[in-house]
């Protein structure tokens, strides 16, 4: 039997500008925008290549904003990730050089922290 992991919750203050930031910064595909009632609004975002999805909205997760810590995406090239999310104004650290991959750092404006991972080439 396969466990899939296909939606993580992000909890944010404000939709639309989370929306924006995902979209128009990191560059996630915006999937599903769906304002079910007036307590319930379900915005489903996917970065490009990925099998598992964010949720940001309202009603939809009872985290508090900017709690989510260390979602972690794996990516091929460091140096260009970086690059990309500071060209689009994106505050970014430095890369982190370690045994088992380079990572670059970066937080939405809510707060949630973010990791990507270039996994270092195998012998």
């Amino acid at each position: 039997m396969d466990w899939k992991i296909e939606l993580i919750a992000i909890p944010v203050t404000d939709v639309d500008r989370a929306k924006a930031f995902y979209v128009d910064q990191i560059g996630f595909n915006a999937d599903h925008d769906i304002q079910v009632n007036d307590d319930l609004r379900f915005v489903q975002l996917t970065p490009p290549g990925s099998a598992c999805s964010i949720v940001l909205g309202t009603g939809v997760t009872d985290m508090a904003p900017g709690s989510q810590r260390g979602v972690q995406i794996v990516i091929a090239d460091a140096d260009a990730a970086r690059e990309q999310l500071v060209s689009k104004g994106v505050q970014a650290s430095d890369i982190d050089e370690q045994p088992w991959g380079r990572f670059v750092y970066f937080a939405d404006p809510d707060g949630n922290t973010w990791s990507l991972q270039e996994i270092p080439p195998q012998d």
